[in-house]
């Protein structure tokens, strides 16, 4: 074979296999204007998101899923915590003991709201900064250190000046939750603990007879305090909410964190049937040599012979509440409270 005829073969075997080639892959050219597109089209995913919420003060925008959180709302930690969500600032000094936070080195300590180092929240540059209860007080303050964060208030009133304690625990907890469940993408989350907490209370009042007297104390120092009805330290808006019968209504009443200053004399007269307690120094974790209040009740000779004890009708808070009023925290309460009245 000549090395023309050899030539002119090779360039038709060349021709031949760029036909297969092109009639193998008809939308060649479309596939490469399909993959240019996909490369250039912007990520939806990445863009960012928001919803819009209503606090204290009103509407506020955030951001979803918000990077360097500060959270100051004691009502709000076990719900983070149980949502995973991780936080870059919390008040160290006024949580739980056993909280992941308080463990967790890496999130840093503003201190208690007595003396709160703010400056620390701006040091963390935050997207998103959740304040209430405790440091509801600090609401200006923090907005003009952190002027390019959101700040929210979840704060709602539970106190002596409410009109409606009850309702407004109630309504408070659950509008929190569900604005937590809408900022932190966790909706489903948020509406399954809501359903528990609605049943909750279900329960609680039905196990109630409507009769037997009650009364609330805070133990703390080793001495009996009086959570009155309606104002009571965490107590208070119960009486509202199940329709308790209180054992002592006394004027000039407070919320205050320690319960009222009324001797053991008139609670013991006053004979309950039950006694809800709370224990303020078994979740302070800097309080290492306090006695517990089951111990002080027990040993107080003048609570002997009431009802209450005597027919073992007590029930104690959990050991965290006082730093822990979240809406997990109600719900074991209200748990335990319905087994006690059913029994």
């Amino acid at each position: 074979m000549t090395k023309f005829k050899l030539l002119k073969l090779t360039v038709i075997t060349a021709a031949l296999a760029l036909m297969v080639t092109a009639c193998s892959n008809p939308n060649n050219e479309q596939v490469k204007t399909d993959t240019n597109q996909q490369i250039n089209e912007p990520d939806v995913s990445e863009e960012a998101l928001t919803v819009e919420i209503t606090d204290v003060h009103g509407t506020v925008v955030v951001p979803v899923n918000p990077r360097n959180v500060v959270a100051l709302d004691n009502r709000t930690f076990e719900t983070l915590s149980q949502w995973g969500i991780e936080l870059a600032a919390v008040p160290k000094g006024v949580m739980p003991a056993d909280s992941p936070y308080v463990s967790n080195e890496s999130v840093q300590d503003i201190g208690n709201h007595r003396e709160p180092n703010l400056e620390i929240i701006a040091a963390v540059d935050p997207e998103l900064v959740i304040i209430g209860q405790r440091f509801a007080d600090f609401y200006d303050d923090i907005k003009a250190l952190v002027p390019k964060a959101v700040v929210i208030d979840l704060n709602f009133d539970v106190s002596e000046d409410a009109a409606s304690p009850g309702e407004n625990l109630v309504n408070g907890l659950k509008k929190s939750t569900i604005t937590l469940g809408q900022i932190f993408d966790k909706n489903e989350e948020a509406e399954k603990l809501i359903s528990d907490f609605d049943k909750a209370i279900e329960d609680a009042k039905s196990a109630y007879n409507g009769t037997d007297t009650v009364m609330s104390v805070v133990v703390s120092g080793g001495n009996i305090g009086f959570s009155a009805p309606g104002s009571g330290r965490v107590w208070g808006p119960m009486y509202e909410i199940f329709g308790w019968v209180p054992a002592l209504e006394i004027d000039n009443t407070t919320s205050d964190h320690q319960g009222d200053d009324v001797s053991v004399e008139a609670i013991a007269q006053s004979n309950p049937d039950w006694i809800f307690a709370l224990d303020r120094d078994a979740s302070v974790s800097s309080t290492t040599d306090a006695v517990p209040a089951q111990d002080v009740i027990d040993n107080s000779p003048a609570l002997q012979n009431i009802t209450a004890v005597t027919k073992q009708r007590i029930v104690y808070a959990p050991n965290d509440t006082y730093t822990n009023e979240s809406i997990q925290t109600y719900l074991e309460l209200f748990d335990n409270i319905a087994k006690a009245l059913a029994n």
